[in-house]
């Protein structure tokens, strides 16, 4: 079992930043690969980013590629999102989740096992 506490959502200007963080229990984070997904209201839940468990190979998606960063520490049990150059596109509900292996990455919703609660992005105009 891992429970996943994402934290660092908020409201940012157009062109600002934000850095997502997603807090994880459990002694297995290390094994997990993770993932950052995103939903916009009416919208489904649509990949953002990921990222293996040693954290050598990552993956994103066209829409964020060149603008956001994923990370992770698996000594902290902590996964991260660097956000830049956000633009309105950008608002929605975000969300971090666990899944995979080490053999595997996913990128769709279906394949991942544990999911945060999810925290809000806003970005004005």
């Amino acid at each position: 079992q891992v429970r996943l506490v994402e934290s660092g959502g908020g409201l940012v200007q157009a062109g600002g930043s934000l850095r997502l963080s997603c807090a994880a229990s459990g002694r297995t984070f290390s094994s997990y690969a993770m993932g950052w997904f995103r939903q916009a209201p009416g919208k489904e839940r649509e990949f953002v980013a990921a990222i293996s468990t040693s954290g050598g190979s990552t993956y994103y998606a066209d829409s964020v590629k060149g603008r956001f960063l994923i990370s992770r520490q698996n000594a902290k049990n902590t996964v991260y999102l660097q956000m830049n150059s956000l633009n309105p596109e950008d608002t929605a509900a975000y969300y971090c989740a666990a899944g995979g292996g080490s053999w595997y990455v996913p990128r769709a919703p279906a394949e991942y096992n544990y999911w945060g609660q999810g925290t809000q992005v806003t970005v004005s105009s």
